[in-house]
């Protein structure tokens, strides 16, 4: 199979692109140059994608083209220059309108699309609404797509620092042998991640098999209560778990999902009820194979070993221990 990856370089784009490699498949990683190489056995070519599309490319008889972008005029113009390829199209459940609804594709009611280039960095409204245009303009124009929404995305190498917070916390655990860990919100609230290493190889059999449809790139339902456990199972900790409620949260400035102050893989309920709750059934009927919770922390927690600036966001040591000396902090539960 002769592949382009739009991108490549960094994270989920990057481990497809490795994957497809592996396979023995011929890959074309195209991106900006400015975050990472590509994987070995995959062709860089650096491109401007605000630019023409490289016109090499668009001479070359591609089977699939795998693509990330959050930018409608990126997208237009790939479209338009490779048509005849098989599309996988990564896009999110940011495009669901309604982040208290678990509804999924061909339930869930979408944003409206956004059509123009906006910087939707942070906001999640806009981001959601290119990605909705960006996902017309993929089944519109492609011979065939799949579009993949993925949820959290969790494993090693992750930018955002997200899930990263929770071995870097049982490293401190494990090696200052700091072992109240403050925990967000409910036990049982509903949450549910994928590793991008599986991601990765399900969008490659997609492309591989030319599969159509729309699907939430989910892991299966789970909890926060069993994700953290199976968190410190996977990196060896054995935590004193300190639950807080969102009322003790908030009075303490904790913020939620990620970022400075943040306890990640906390979200505000009623709210974000459906956000981490989508039906991983369908991708997991179409391959998706994900592996488990506890060998995702481990790996996470040997990448953080070995790479001393990987991203970690969330509350600071000091932060954390500021919130657990607070009076009504919450309750002890064993998960």
């Amino acid at each position: 199979m002769r592949l382009l990856v739009l991108g490549g370089s960094v994270f989920l784009s990057k481990a497809v692109a490795a994957d497809a490699a592996a396979r023995g498949h011929e890959v074309v990683a195209v991106s900006r140059g400015r975050s990472g190489a590509a994987p070995d056995g995959v062709r860089h070519v650096t491109a401007d994608r605000d630019g023409p599309f490289p016109e090499g490319l668009a001479a070359q008889e591609l089977d699939a083209v795998v693509d990330v972008s959050r930018t409608p005029s990126h997208v237009r113009k790939a479209v338009a220059a490779v048509p005849g390829a098989h599309w996988v199209f990564v896009s999110t459940i940011n495009v669901y309108a309604d982040d208290a609804d678990p509804g999924g594709p061909g339930a869930g009611r979408l944003r409206e699309p956004e059509r123009g280039d906006v910087d939707g960095a942070g906001s999640p409204e806009a981001y959601g609404a290119m990605k909705v245009a960006c996902e017309n303009l993929v089944r519109e124009g492609a011979a065939s797509a799949a579009v993949v929404r993925p949820g959290l995305i969790v494993g090693p190498g992750d930018p955002s620092g997200r899930f990263a917070y929770w071995p870097a916390r049982m490293r401190r655990v494990l090696d200052d042998g700091a072992r109240d860990v403050l925990a967000p919100g409910d036990p049982a609230d509903p949450m549910q991640v994928i590793d991008v290493r599986d991601l990765a190889a399900w969008i490659v059999d997609l492309a591989e098999r030319r599969t159509e449809g729309v699907f939430d790139g989910v892991g299966p339902a789970s909890t926060v209560g069993a994700i953290l456990a199976e968190v410190a199972r996977g990196c060896g900790a054995e935590p004193r778990w300190r639950w807080a409620d969102r009322s003790g949260l908030e009075a303490a400035d904790v913020r939620p999902w990620s970022g400075e102050r943040s306890l990640p893989l906390w979200l505000p309920r009623p709210e974000y009820d459906g956000m981490p709750a989508h039906d991983a059934a369908p991708a997991l009927a179409a391959g998706l194979s994900p592996r488990p919770v506890a060998d995702t922390a481990r790996d996470t927690l040997a990448w953080l070993r070995a790479t001393p600036d990987a991203a970690v966001t969330g509350l600071t040591a000091d932060e954390e221990a500021e919130v657990l000396a607070r009076p009504g902090r919450g309750s002890d539960v064993e998960v």
